[in-house]
């Protein structure tokens, strides 16, 4: 678990790179890593996560035991094969955002990606989490695996933050009522990374529950219109919403109807109080929201 808890510039730097210039070597890559994923799924489920060894993880595949070590580094790690891909991705599309795109946007098209990965598979996606509900050790490393993506998430946010104080560009880059270089942005940036990944993982834990049936991007698009209407209602001036510019003197004409209805907690008044929630994983959204909304309501 100590490598888990590395920052995420060393999660992204410690995904396995494919041989020199060879598509077809990290295709070969891939594959062994999928056959190793299944076999260990296959495993698991006919005789038991406990009872079943690397050894015969390694033997069901045809590979041997040293071949399982060079593609995982554990068992319990084998559930997890696309992460680590995934993750890739998901910091690349960070990488790549225009300044002027809503950091929050960015943030959930990037938790988007990992909803792709379950989605592409739902029948193994399905069976891997009725495996972890019932495997200590593996709800353990789900957890480890999560905080690799928030902590990317918020490391983005905060360099939005950096970008605001070299470029002079307070209004496109961050949002009003945070204060580049203020005591509060790392709270708010890790707020802000935990919520969309929150939302993501009640949807996702909901579609799975329903043996991955449903509308399940449908879904998290609802999810963030929530949160964007609790974090920030009114898009901050100058910054683009999904390919509309909100330029100085424009109206507010633009924003959804959840996002003009509720008060954005971060462009709030300085000097207000700070409302801390904690709530479990699978409370549905609303109540916790009504909740949230009774207690300022105060």
């Amino acid at each position: 678990m100590d490598r888990e808890q590395s920052s995420a510039e060393q999660d992204v730097r410690t995904v396995a790179e494919p041989g020199p210039g060879s598509r077809r070597a990290a295709a070969q890559r891939l594959q062994m890593r999928q056959d190793l994923a299944a076999a260990a799924m296959e495993l698991f489920a006919t005789q038991g996560y406990e009872e079943t060894t690397v050894d015969q993880i390694a033997a069901a595949a045809g590979v041997a035991r040293r071949t399982f070590f060079r593609y995982f580094r554990s068992k319990e790690e084998a559930i997890f094969p696309d992460h680590d891909d995934t993750l890739v991705r998901v910091a690349d599309l960070l990488a790549s955002a225009e300044p002027e795109e809503h950091p929050l946007d960015v943030v959930c098209r990037g938790i988007k990606e990992v909803l792709h990965m379950y989605a592409s598979t739902p029948g193994v996606s399905v069976a891997r989490y009725q495996l972890i509900r019932q495997v200590p050790a593996l709800r353990e490393r789900e957890i480890a695996v999560v905080a690799r993506y928030e902590r990317l998430f918020t490391r983005y946010l905060l360099g939005r933050f950096d970008a605001a104080v070299d470029t002079g560009t307070t209004g496109a880059a961050i949002p009003p009522g945070w204060q580049h270089g203020g005591d509060d942005d790392s709270m708010l940036a890790e707020v802000s990374a935990a919520a969309v990944v929150a939302a993501h993982n009640h949807v996702l834990r909901r579609w799975l529950r329903a043996g991955g049936h449903g509308d399940v991007e449908a879904q998290l698009d609802h999810s963030f219109e929530v949160i964007r209407g609790t974090f920030w209602a009114t898009p901050p001036r100058g910054v683009r919403r999904r390919g509309t510019v909100v330029t100085p003197g424009a109206t507010d004409d633009i924003g959804t109807p959840v996002e003009l209805a509720a008060t954005s907690a971060l462009s709030a008044t300085p000097g207000g109080e700070v409302l801390i929630t904690v709530a479990r994983t699978d409370a549905p959204l609303d109540l916790v929201l009504d909740r949230i909304r009774a207690a300022l309501n105060r």
